[in-house]
């Protein structure tokens, strides 16, 4: 069963930067295609950013321009940095193996001034 275990959220102010890791454990990160998703309090959970085994990045157009997904297989780690945040970013994030539907404990995002 894999292990994700996020963290690096905290509470920023608006037009702040985070830095998010996903420390992923019990499989060889290289074989998977990976993801960051969120959930804010009454919303269904959403997709951030993917990034493919070969290092492809992809985002949702709420946060282009504004967050980079990147991977270390060697520190078998998922990143992502968020920039300009905005308060409409504050969630849980999550990380996880794209198509995984278990999910882990998530680090929370708190956009406020």
């Amino acid at each position: 069963q894999v292990q994700l275990v996020e963290s690096g959220g905290g509470l920023v102010q608006p037009g702040g930067s985070l830095r998010l890791s996903c420390a992923v454990g019990k499989i060889t990160l290289s074989f998977y295609d990976m993801g960051w998703y969120r959930q804010a309090p009454g919303k269904q959970r959403e997709l951030v950013a993917t990034i493919k085994r070969d290092g492809t990045p992809q985002y949702s157009d709420f946060v282009k321009g504004r967050f980079t997904i990147s991977r270390d297989n060697a520190k078998s780690t998922v990143y992502l940095q968020m920039n300009s945040l905005k308060p409409e970013d504050a969630a849980i994030y999550y990380c996880n193996v794209v198509g995984r539907t278990v999910w882990g404990q998530g680090t929370q995002v708190t956009v406020s001034s």
